[in-house]
């Protein structure tokens, strides 16, 4: 190991539950290599204007089971800029700090490898709900979101039964189904909106809803993610073209919050760790990835051309079955 003295910790981007573990695991594993951490508050803003908290075992001993990031988020914008860059480059040498932690989704991942051309040693953790990072098969945060979409859709079934009524829920993802996907399986979607697999053909959601109307069903969910297509004119496709009264809702920043799933706490802790295990090997500018649920890393800018996660098409095609 190199003579590692001081680290800087961030979460940036989207918050995620499990953000909080992984910066846990990181204060954890670095305290007992000797090693002093930073906390940066609000992201890579926080990092050029330098708004710093220390961090001891102490301060994260019980922050586990807390949904959001202790170290607070954001996006920055002037990241973007050279200028900004070098002086959170500055910041960072100025005070002593051999190396960045920054835990967040791509955007987070492309702050970094535009950062290490300013001499910086950045480790990166993969936080974000969408799962969307190719590198990575997993993502802190997903399984915590889907299951408060899941929650929150078998909540809205219960008041389409009584109403007879078709429910649309948009849920979060980005340009990703994953939410969308395993929360509309686990609520037996009528049918589920993928930005992966969807081509604009709406005949074919309010076929299967008629099918199973005329299968004597009396309340019927479609779930979409966000981006798809606009969830109020579905809905008034789906009543025009049916007959069926039909509702929407948007679940939101819901799916950002609340205490993080035992998965991503455990998921947080092991990342974190890794991340001061790379540190303790002196290995540069690499990203914590999962693959075939093993802790690995890469390159940060192999890990960002990585396009492996995307969404697994046999697995679509069982929904589609289920679904029937």
């Amino acid at each position: 190991m190199e003579n590692i003295r001081k680290i800087a910790v961030l979460t940036s981007g989207g918050d995620a539950p499990g953000m909080n573990s992984a910066i846990r695991a990181v204060v954890f594993s670095a305290c007992n290599l000797g090693i002093e951490v930073v906390g940066i508050l609000r992201g890579y803003d926080g990092l050029i204007d330098f708004e710093t908290a220390p961090l001891s075992m102490d301060d994260v001993r019980n922050i586990n089971n807390r949904g959001g990031t202790i170290l607070f988020t954001s996006r920055s914008d002037r990241f973007l800029k050279k200028e900004y860059r070098e002086k959170a480059a500055l910041n960072l040498r100025e005070n002593g700090i051999d190396t960045l932690v920054a835990i967040g989704g791509d955007g987070t991942l492309r702050g970094a490898i535009d950062f290490k051309e300013e001499g910086i040693n950045v480790i990166c953790i993969p936080g974000t709900i969408d799962r969307d990072m190719g590198c990575s098969e997993y993502t802190l945060g997903f399984d915590t979101a889907v299951n408060t979409a899941t929650e929150a859709i078998d909540k809205i079934r219960d008041s389409s039964i009584s109403h007879g009524r078709c429910s649309v829920v948009e849920v979060m993802g980005r340009k990703k189904g994953y939410i969308a996907l395993w929360s509309g399986m686990a609520a037996s979607a009528d049918a589920i909106l993928l930005p992966e697999k969807w081509q604009g053909d709406f005949d074919s959601v309010t076929d299967a809803i008629k099918k199973h109307h005329t299968d004597g069903r009396d309340c019927y969910l479609v779930v979409v993610a966000e981006g798809v297509t606009d969830a109020e004119e579905l809905a008034k496709l789906i009543q025009e073209k049916t007959g069926i009264e039909s509702r929407v809702s948007v679940l939101g920043y819901i799916q950002r919050g609340g205490q993080p799933s035992a998965k991503d706490r455990m998921y947080g802790s092991l990342m974190g760790a890794y991340a001061v295990e790379i540190l303790k090997e002196s290995r540069k500018n690499r990203v914590v990835a999962i693959k075939n649920d093993l802790l690995v890393d890469y390159d940060l800018e192999e890990a960002l051309s990585l396009k492996n996660n995307s969404l697994d098409s046999f697995q679509y095609q069982l929904s589609l079955r289920l679904s029937e």
